[in-house]
């Protein structure tokens, strides 16, 4: 794909807005592109094995490839793999499939890393990126180990409408349907049993409404459940 268009793609993620047009549009000429079909597994050749994604359009689940259970989800304008910069035996263990069509464009880690060691701002941003991801892992557990399940379900409903949701005529939340009731038991560590009943239980008492599709904030306020 064109460099230009590589770089259409790339104007929307944060991390790049302190590079400028001439420097995104060097990175451009070493990254990858591609387009992943729903529920297809991520899967490079072998030199491209270690890589940041940036991913564009669409959703992506990492999923940790020993037990087999989702880490965490990424959306659109986002990155994903960034573990390969800091510890790439960890990042072999992480696997990623399309929650949904997406587009993403990579670079291998060397390359990304010898950008970095260039542009301050990447650098510091990418760390960021990472720090949040042990923030939230640090939550995960501490939410394990003082929080029942029902409240981790219901505080996961309410951060994934934040993160993933878009706004109604109405003003409440509305997002696609992205997770099995497996995916929610293992992003908050309960059984899958478990999450089914809590989420009837808050669509009959009147705070989501949700289908196959979509989940959404019902005419209640979520935040007072």
């Amino acid at each position: 794909m064109k460099t230009i268009t590589k770089y259409w793609f790339l104007e929307g993620f944060n991390l790049f807005k302190k590079l400028g047009m001439i420097n995104m549009m060097r990175m451009c000429e070493i990254l990858e592109m591609d387009t992943i079909e729903k529920g297809k597994r991520i899967e490079l050749r072998d030199e491209h094995k270690n890589s940041v994604f940036f991913l564009k359009k669409g959703s992506v689940k990492i999923v940790d490839k020993t037990s087999n259970t989702a880490k965490y989800i990424v959306k659109r304008g986002n990155v994903f793999g960034e573990l390969a910069l800091y510890d790439k035996a960890a990042a072999s263990e992480e696997i990623a499939y399309a929650l949904e069509s997406c587009v993403i464009c990579y670079i291998e880690s060397n390359e990304m890393e010898a950008l970095m060691d260039k542009h301050k701002s990447l650098k510091n941003g990418l760390l960021k990126i990472y720090g949040l991801r042990i923030q939230k892992l640090e939550r995960r557990l501490h939410d394990l180990l003082y929080k029942d399940s029902t409240t981790r379900i219901k505080e996961f409903i309410s951060d994934y409408l934040e993160e993933f949701g878009e706004a109604e005529v109405s003003g409440r939340l509305k997002a696609k349907n992205l997770l099995s009731h497996k995916d929610i038991a293992n992003l908050t560590n309960t059984s899958r049993q478990t999450v089914s009943n809590v989420l009837s239980s808050m669509r009959k008492e009147g705070f989501i409404n949700y289908n196959m599709e979509f989940i959404s904030k019902a005419s209640q306020n979520l935040d007072e459940v």
